[in-house]
């Protein structure tokens, strides 16, 4: 999992409340387990029409945000099913980060698995973040990790919090399996006294 320290991209404006997880990456593209390739079908059936062709009013759609790396969304993000093509859609895309007042449990957790940072603000600072976001090319925020700040393009500075060992686990690019791998000579130390203690096992 890439390492999450500081980001500064132009952040997309999606103003909508409850955003589930099958608007973030409709059933039909669930059929893979492979982490790439589900960017072109991120919010599929608001970025396109019929016959596939894009909605031109989507934000997502819109030249100053197809490079976007931030979203700035609504409250209950990433609810519905439990489906880990969420997160991976919105990080094939080049989404790192995701900035709403609230979002649903299982999606928040899947995205400190994925290495993108949701990040928790009320939302009067989701209003300014939203007015920031409007402006286009010139949308352009950062998001400190280490120092859990967000900074806008005028220099205004918001603050964000975060669970220490989640931070930690971003900063330093660790999932599940790297948090595991983080124990290897301790977990091999342990393997090899078990079968000298009990070769029977």
């Amino acid at each position: 999992m890439d390492k999450f320290t500081t980001l500064t991209g132009i952040a997309a404006p999606l103003p909508l409340r409850n955003i589930d997880t099958d608007m973030i990456i409709p059933k039909q593209f669930l059929k893979t387990i492979k982490r790439t390739g589900l960017g072109k079908s991120l919010f599929y059936e608001m970025r396109y029409g019929q016959g596939g062709s894009e909605n031109p009013d989507f934000v997502l759609n819109k030249p100053a945000y197809r490079s976007a790396q931030i979203l700035v969304t609504g409250d209950n993000f990433g609810c519905g099913s439990s489906r880990e093509h969420a997160p991976w859609a919105l990080l094939d895309f080049g989404i790192r980060c995701v900035i709403a007042p609230d979002f649903a449990d299982i999606f928040y957790n899947n995205c400190f698995q994925n290495g993108i940072l949701p990040i928790k603000l009320p939302q009067s600072e989701i209003d300014k973040l939203m007015d920031d976001a409007s402006r286009g090319a010139n949308a352009t925020i950062t998001v400190d990790l280490e120092a859990q700040e967000i900074r806008g393009p005028d220099g205004g500075v918001i603050r964000f919090e975060i669970d220490p060992f989640r931070k930690h686990c971003l900063l330093n690019g660790l999932d599940n399996i790297g948090l595991t791998l983080e124990k290897a000579d301790k977990i091999d130390s342990f393997e090899s006294q078990m079968s000298q203690s009990r070769p029977w096992a």
